[in-house]
């Protein structure tokens, strides 16, 4: 069975830090490119982040480069997810996502299998 789950979110004030996790089982960590994808409250799916099979190439949308960094453990089964500089827009529930596929895609469609999600809240 496929399972993904995120961990590390939580309440933040703006400008501060946090490190999601996403621990992988049930399938071949190292074959699946792996992605963030965040739903603000009231809004759609939004890409926030994809990194290769190997982590040798990782991409952003331009609004969230230099704050945001994904990396990954394939030794661990772990994908993460460090958020700096966070700001109040940044409040969202985050997905982790995997692809049967070594290089990702920017296409939620493309991703199969998802983890329950993890509240971010940045506030005073």
């Amino acid at each position: 069975e496929v399972q993904l789950v995120e961990s590390g979110g939580g309440l933040v004030q703006p400008g501060g830090s946090l490190r999601l996790s996403c621990a992988v089982s049930g399938f071949t960590f190292d074959d699946y490119s792996m992605t963030w994808v965040r739903q603000a409250p009231g809004k759609g799916l939004e890409w926030v982040s994809t990194i290769t099979w190997n982590g040798a190439n990782t991409y952003f949308p331009e609004s969230l480069k230099g704050r945001f960094h994904i990396s990954r453990d394939n030794a661990k089964n772990t994908l993460y997810l460090q958020m700096n500089s966070l700001k109040p827009e940044d409040t969202a529930v985050y997905y982790c996502v995997a692809r049967d596929h070594p290089y990702g895609s920017k296409s939620v469609a493309d991703y199969p299998y998802w983890g329950q999600g993890t509240q971010v809240t940045v506030s005073l």
